[in-house]
């Protein structure tokens, strides 16, 4: 009998210890849960802001968003946000999120700012998985390489010098690793057709009730998902 109410009682208590820490846990969430969503936007923003700088515009850059469904030209498979800056509520500059899909390692995932005139901006690495020491130079904290793609457009350079010189093009590439910058020279390149072709829809104002990918509806802003052949 004693064994029998000491095996319940143990019971009793561990039941108890997992329900307080289940409560504190929940507790902990909830207080700090606001906290958390509060500095990742901060990030997010910073990030942005290295772009398109916040005295260019006026506007809640995080707030005043679209999403933009899976498209060749963005070597994208799933819906993405694009972050729009305004000045007195005109269009300043869009922030795709394109993705490389032929890095060594895998994609490399880019946060492409460009102007309402089709300037770049400013370009940046957010994810991939290039070899430490070489292709890792597409991080602007390994190397100003990246930075070269600022003041860049469809026009400067000419669409058949959108490549590394190895290939014949302007931009230059790392010392043992080509196949890098040659995929973020491709998907800088892309994104700024995609954004050349739509431009209106990216700038354009969404019905409060539109829940759809703003290139998914059945309107003239509908995208094609063919890449346009150039230079590799």
């Amino acid at each position: 009998m004693n064994l029998h109410r000491q095996v319940t009682t143990t019971a009793v208590l561990l039941m108890l210890f997992a329900a307080t820490g289940a409560a504190l846990v929940g507790l902990t969430h909830d207080t700090t849960a606001d906290t958390i969503l509060h500095n990742e936007k901060l990030t997010l923003l910073r990030k942005l802001n290295t772009l398109v700088p916040a005295d260019k515009y006026d506007n809640d850059l995080l707030d005043d968003t679209i999403k933009v469904a899976a498209n060749d030209l963005l070597g994208t498979s799933e819906v993405s946000t694009v972050y729009r800056a305004r000045k007195q509520d005109q269009p300043v500059a869009v922030v795709l999120s394109p993705v490389a899909p032929g890095g060594y390692n895998g994609s490399i995932e880019l946060l492409v700012g460009i102007y309402a005139d089709g300037t770049l901006a400013g370009v940046r690495v957010v994810k991939h998985r290039e070899t430490p020491g070489l292709g890792d130079a597409v991080e602007v904290s390994r190397s100003d390489w990246i930075l070269g793609f600022t003041g860049k457009s469809l026009n400067n350079p000419a669409e058949k010098r959108w490549k590394v010189k190895r290939d014949g093009g302007d931009f230059d590439q790392f010392t043992g690793a080509t196949i890098t910058p040659r995929a973020v020279v491709k998907a800088v390149h892309t994104a700024l057709v995609y954004f050349n072709k739509h431009q209106k829809m990216l700038f354009a104002r969404l019905e409060p009730a539109a829940n759809k990918p703003a290139d998914t509806a059945p309107t003239d802003t509908t995208v094609t998902t063919q890449t346009p052949e150039h230079g590799s």
